[in-house]
C-alpha cells in the first residue's frame, strides 16, 4: 500500500520571531509514515536533513518568487525521474516519478498562487499540460492550491472572511466563488481524491485568513483514482499547532516495484 501525503507546513516550519516548529512536525510525519510526502513553504528549511530524520530522499524545486517545494520519497520506492516543472510559478511544482508494481507513477507536488485567482488559472494550466503525456497511466498532483472545488458552496464560508481576505476566492465581479483552478485539472481528467474528506484549514495556528476551507488537493489520473483505498485530512492536536494547514493523507493499492 502506498501512503501520500500533502501538506503546507507554513514558512518552512518557523515563522520570524515565532516558535521553532520542526519537532512537531517531525512527529506528526513519523506517525502518518509517508511514502511519498509532498510538502510546501519550506523557505529556510534545511530539507535534505529534515527529511533524512524521517527515513525519506528529499526533492525540492526551487523559486525565484514565492517559496520552494518539495517531494520526500521513502528509499524502497525507486526513484525514476525527477524535474521540476520549468514556468513561472508564484512558488514551484516538482515533478517526481517513482517505480511501482502497477508501472511508473508520477507525483507532482505544488503550490499555487495565493493571491490571485487569475494567476492560479494559468498556473493550474501549466500543471495540466506538464501531465498531459501521463493522462492514461499513473499520476497525482499534491500540494496547497489555494483554491476552492467547483462542486460546494462556498458563499457564506467567503462572506466570513475578512475583505482583505476575500478577494483572494472571488471572481472579477467581487460577487463570485473564483474554482477556476481545480475545474481546469478536473476538465483535464484529474479525479479529486479528497472531494469529501472535509476542511484543511483552518487549524489553531494563525488562519485568520480562512474559514472552515479545504484548499488542499490529491487529484489523481482515472487509472491511479481506482487503486484508492481511503483518503483522510489528518486532524489531531499536534496537527492543529504544528501549521496552519492540516495534512491530507491517501493510501492506495500500490506497492513498490521496477
Amino acid at each position: 500500500m502506498l501512503r501520500v501525503v500533502t501538506w503546507n507546513i507554513r514558512n518552512g516550519g518557523r515563522d520570524s520571531g515565532g516558535p521553532d516548529r520542526h519537532e512537531v512536525l517531525l512527529r506528526v510525519i513519523a506517525e502518518a509514515r509517508p511514502d511519498v510526502l509532498a510538502l510546501q513553504e519550506l523557505r529556510g528549511l534545511d530539507l535534505p536533513t529534515f527529511a533524512n530524520r524521517v527515513g525519506l530522499r528529499a526533492y525540492r524545486a526551487g523559486t525565484w518568487f514565492g517559496q520552494p517545494v518539495g517531494v520526500l520519497v521513502r528509499p524502497d520506492w525507486p526513484v525514476l525521474a525527477v524535474a521540476p516543472v520549468r514556468r513561472p510559478f508564484h512558488h514551484a511544482a516538482q515533478r517526481v516519478t517513482i517505480g511501482t508494481d502497477a508501472g511508473p507513477l508520477t507525483v507532482l507536488g505544488t503550490h499555487l498562487h495565493p493571491y490571485s485567482p487569475r494567476r492560479r488559472l494559468v498556473e493550474a494550466g501549466w500543471l495540466a499540460a506538464a501531465l498531459r503525456r501521463t493522462r492514461d497511466g499513473l499520476a497525482l498532483l499534491a500540494g496547497d492550491l489555494n483554491t476552492l472545488d467547483p462542486y460546494a458552496e462556498h458563499v457564506e464560508r467567503i462572506a466570513r472572511l475578512p475583505q482583505a481576505y476575500r478577494r483572494r476566492h472571488l471572481r472579477s465581479d467581487g460577487l463570485t466563488p473564483d474554482t477556476r483552478a481545480v475545474a481546469r485539472l478536473l476538465a483535464a481528467g484529474l479525479v479529486d481524491l479528497a472531494a469529501n474528506a472535509g476542511p484543511t484549514v483552518p487549524t489553531g495556528y494563525g488562519g485568520a485568513e480562512f474559514s472552515d476551507m479545504r484548499l488542499d488537493y490529491l487529484l489523481a489520473t482515472p487509472a491511479l483514482a481506482t487503486r484508492l483505498h481511503t483518503v483522510e485530512v489528518l486532524r489531531t492536536p499536534e496537527t492543529h499547532q504544528a501549521s496552519d494547514h492540516h495534512p491530507l493523507l491517501a493510501t492506495l493499492s500500490l506497492t513498490a516495484g521496477l
